[in-house]
């Protein structure tokens, strides 16, 4: 899905979208610091997704799938990571298991049956998204 999304944006010449007021801006260049901020509305999303295909992980590993998957573009920080854990976890979407492992506590973040329905929900309202902005970049000239 994610994979899609960024050859979705890179087919339309463009790096990356950026979200900010309702205002819509594109540009061919950015940081990664930069990027990272760009992706923050989509970080529930990300780990509804990345839980469900991994049935559980921990924060860490959260970040390096995600830095993985998308080659190094989207580098998820503990600031940006760890409120949105413990936002779905407040919401009823994650449970937490908790397992020692080389003589530290681990928190394992799994979806609840709630978190397994948000991200269906959540996954087709970035599609719908991704379809509007095909639409806006791309627009078809016989309507015009």
């Amino acid at each position: 899905m994610y994979r899609d999304v960024f050859s979705i944006i890179k087919k339309q010449y463009l790096s990356f979208l950026c979200i900010e007021k309702n205002i819509i801006f594109a540009t061919e260049t950015t940081s990664v610091m930069s990027k990272n901020k760009l992706y923050k509305g989509s970080l529930q999303t990300i780990v509804l997704n990345l839980l469900e295909e991994n049935d559980k992980m921990y924060g860490y590993e959260i970040t390096q799938k995600v830095k993985k998957l998308t080659q190094g573009e989207l580098l998820i920080t503990e600031g940006a990571l760890y409120p949105t854990l413990h936002k779905l976890e407040a919401d009823g979407l994650l449970e937490v298991e908790v397992a020692k492992v080389d003589n530290r506590l681990r928190k394992y973040y799994k979806l609840t049956e709630k978190g397994t329905k948000e991200k269906v929900n959540s996954l087709a309202e970035l599609e719908d998204f991704i379809k509007t902005m095909q639409t806006l970049m791309n627009p078809n000239p016989k309507l015009a």
